[in-house]
């Protein structure tokens, strides 16, 4: 699968984030604001996890249907990845 610009350009804005806690803790800021920032994080890291999947099943599913191969095995991959990121 290729990345595109926009998946990296995705998990930059998280690599972002991430500094932006550390600079949150190491200037002492209160805990319920970290763990606020955090959150936010790890839903960013659910949206790309969840933009990559598509991604992926999209490009699987044009490629069966090009070969002309059923792409159930394609969709249950995805389903599992899912499921696995949780």
């Amino acid at each position: 699968m290729e990345y595109s610009a926009e998946m990296k350009n995705r998990l930059k804005r998280l690599e972002g984030q991430v500094r932006g806690v550390i600079r949150m803790m190491e200037e002492e800021n209160h805990c319920k604001d970290v763990v606020t920032q955090l959150s936010a994080v790890r839903s960013a890291v659910d949206r790309a996890i969840g933009f990559i999947v598509a991604k992926n099943l999209e490009s699987c599913i044009t490629e069966a249907a090009q070969e002309g191969i059923d792409a159930d095995e394609a969709i249950k991959e995805a389903v599992n990845m899912i499921v696995k990121s949780r």
